[in-house]
């Protein structure tokens, strides 16, 4: 594969938004691994994963401004964009509307008017469960989750009006190997190695565990329905393992699997305020796609890269 930008007869481009997140660098790394050209749009200060594959691919340093995306996509020529950059905080400070709203609309709006100005017209969105609280159609848990929504919106009139079609998937927990975020598996191997005490809610609350493995395997599902042909428009599907567990079996199941103590004070801090104690249920599945990680074996797979 070539860096300089020269795609093979039939070779596959994709242009990949988020590849230095955790979700986003196993895409890039997978890609890769199945012999596409892959580009990425990072930003200036941007840290790219210590990984083989991506010493074959090609970044595109954006400037942040709307000019300077439609000459990234203009360099890419990409056949699909996968779009996962976005800013996640499950609650928000005042300080923290801009950065929201610049990494989860801004960005997202400058993507899509450089596929409209390059004529590249498939698009792998990326949203999240939370923008259905109480398993509504439309109820946003956070801030967070109503920038998703909003750049939904915004996606609708390129669809409608310049012909893009996009397949949104929304994602529920997810966890894997190299996690660096503070997500509860990490939590809870840091807690078992120390030994103190790990203060938690009641541990009612459901969680719907994906492992990223599964996660990249449905973009990739998502891209080929691009190339067959099936999609006429927007097509929205959840990516669920199917088998929400309450928190307090999940640190349970932990426990078992690796064989740790975890020591865990049930209670000791409230809910977080719009806490999801139901998972989304009322969501169309993506066909040929399921989950092929038991929890239990991802869970070992977690603990062996730890």
């Amino acid at each position: 594969m070539s860096k300089t930008g020269t795609k093979t007869n039939k070779q596959k481009v994709a242009l990949v938004t988020g590849a230095t997140g955790f979700i986003g660098a196993h895409l890039a790394r997978r890609l890769v691994r199945e012999g596409w050209q892959v580009h990425t749009v990072i930003r200036p200060d941007s840290n790219l994963p210590d990984a083989p594959e991506f010493k074959q691919v090609i970044n595109h340093v954006h400037d942040g401004s709307t000019e300077g995306m439609v000459a990234c996509v203009s360099q890419a020529k990409p056949d699909v964009v996968f779009h996962l950059a976005s800013l996640f905080l499950s609650q928000h400070t005042t300080k923290d509307i801009e950065s929201l709203i610049h990494s989860n609309v801004m960005f997202g709006n400058q993507l899509l008017e450089a596929m409209n100005v390059n004529g590249v017209g498939n698009l792998i969105n990326t949203g999240t469960s939370w923008q259905h609280y109480n398993n509504e159609d439309y109820n946003p848990v956070c801030l967070y989750a109503a920038t998703k929504q909003a750049f939904e919106a915004i996606l609708e009139y390129y669809i409608q009006a310049c012909g893009i079609k996009a397949i949104t998937l929304k994602l529920f927990d997810t966890y894997g190997p190299d996690d660096p975020r503070p997500k509860l598996f990490h939590l809870l191997n840091k807690a078992a190695k120390s030994g103190e005490p790990l203060d938690m809610s009641a541990g009612e609350q459901m969680i719907d565990l994906v492992h990223v493995d599964d996660v990249v395997e449905a973009y990739l599902i998502a891209a080929q329905r691009m190339f067959e042909a099936k999609v006429s428009q927007h097509e929205t599907y959840a990516i669920s393992s199917g088998q929400p567990l309450p928190l307090k079996e999940l640190v349970r199941l932990y426990a078992e699997v690796t064989k740790q103590t975890v020591a865990v004070n049930w209670g000791a801090r409230p809910y977080r305020f719009r806490e999801v104690m139901t998972t989304w249920k009322n969501f169309q599945n993506l066909e040929q796609w399921q989950p092929k990680m038991t929890l239990a074996e991802g869970m070992q797979k977690v603990l062996c890269k730890t």
